[in-house]
């Protein structure tokens, strides 16, 4: 896969912390650089790549990257934990490594920083975390992602595991709310007051199966799972168990390609498409589970050929660079004062679709790293 190391050689190239070229967002909101889950994502990927290929360039580019906003008192720049926004506590996993390989005090100092927001982010009647606190009482799932491998590394690491059981139940919460029995998909959002207008009033769940969504709750359930310890093994089987359903419904909706549809199971509604993050999402947890013996081997071929659809379907040279294509750049449920966004179909269709963001280059990295176990444990 030479031309993936080339790839990210170009992205590294072309990011500092101050401008990342993988975040359009903020690139199209001409703001300036801050502490967010996209970025986290593709720091995290980094990270990975310099575990397995143990090349410094990669280190060095991670610590200096969230070096730059980690200031010596482990306050973070931008990052403010009382707006209990969880997508900002992602990029919070990064610190546990760069602490561990760097030794620096301060991002020991910035875990405790992103802890304060995990203890008192408010929560739902039935305990899982609010999505961000100008989303009451709503979970996402995305959320999962965002909130739970930290909070469980946190808790085994400098908490003596008091907390795992809520990490846990916040997942039985979601197991039990958000999936839909008939195609054992999970609904993007879940209102627990049933008030916001996107909302089903006698269920209170969003209207449809968005991938992206559905990805980001896979990796949660197997990065969660790949941190809780033995003393947890019967809660840990039974996320096992719910993650290999996800992945059993999920490929009933696998494209020939390898890839997942935007709306995973409109397949063959007009309009939609074949979107990268989800599917470099799924190709990445699946792989990973099979390393970890989640899933068994045979499943394996099935992340590897959404991994392979992604390259041969978006990955591309144009003017002598490479470039990742067809990124859904963000979905959402309202606010309130966002009507647009209200679930429907049609308004997973209507969001843009860009090239090179870290929400399908993480992934697509993760994932390529996951191969390279695989060729290593073969050897």
């Amino acid at each position: 896969m030479d031309i993936l190391d080339k790839y990210i050689d170009e992205l590294l190239e072309k990011s500092t912390p101050q401008a990342p070229i993988w975040n359009v967002e903020k690139i199209r909101s001409g703001k300036p650089s801050t502490w967010n889950y996209i970025d986290g994502c593709m720091i995290k990927a980094i990270l990975e790549l310099y575990e397995i290929k143990g090349d410094k360039k990669f280190l060095d580019f991670a610590d200096k990257f969230i070096d730059y906003f980690v200031r010596e008192d482990g306050s973070i720049a931008s990052y403010d934990p009382e707006e209990y926004n969880i997508d900002n506590v992602n990029a919070g996993k990064t610190l546990f490594d760069l602490y561990k390989i760097t030794g620096k005090e301060k991002y020991r100092k910035a875990i405790e920083t992103i802890y304060s927001q995990v203890k008192n982010q408010p929560r739902t009647a039935s305990g899982n975390f609010w999505h961000k606190k100008i989303y009451p009482n709503q979970v996402w799932l995305d959320g999962l992602y965002m909130g739970q491998p930290f909070y469980m590394q946190y808790e085994v690491e400098y908490n003596d595991c008091k907390n795992c059981m809520d990490s846990y139940n916040q997942f039985i919460n979601v197991y039990n709310k958000m999936r839909d029995p008939k195609t054992g998909l999970y609904y993007h959002g879940f209102d627990e007051s049933k008030e916001i207008f996107w909302a089903d009033k006698e269920t209170g769940l969003s209207k449809n199966f968005w991938l992206r969504a559905l990805g980001w709750y896979s990796m949660a359930l197997v990065d969660t799972v790949d941190i809780m310890p033995d003393r947890f093994k019967e809660q840990r089987d039974k996320l096992c168990s719910i993650y290999k359903e996800l992945i059993d419904a999920m490929l009933k909706f696998q494209h020939e390609s390898g890839m997942w549809y935007q709306v995973v199971d409109k397949g063959d509604k007009e309009g939609n498409y074949l979107e990268t993050s989800g599917s470099a999402i799924f190709a990445y947890s699946i792989m990973k589970s099979v390393r970890m013996g989640i899933l068994d081997e045979s499943y394996f071929k099935y992340g590897e050929k959404a991994f392979n659809g992604i390259c041969e379907r978006y990955l591309s040279q144009k003017d002598g660079e490479l470039q990742l294509d067809g990124i859904c750049l963000v979905a959402g449920l309202g606010p309130a004062d966002n009507t647009r966004r209200d679930g429907t179909y049609e308004y997973y269709m209507s969001e843009p679709v860009v090239q090179n963001d870290a929400k399908g280059v993480g992934p697509l990295v993760l994932a390529y790293i996951e191969i390279l176990y695989k060729e290593k444990n073969n050897k």
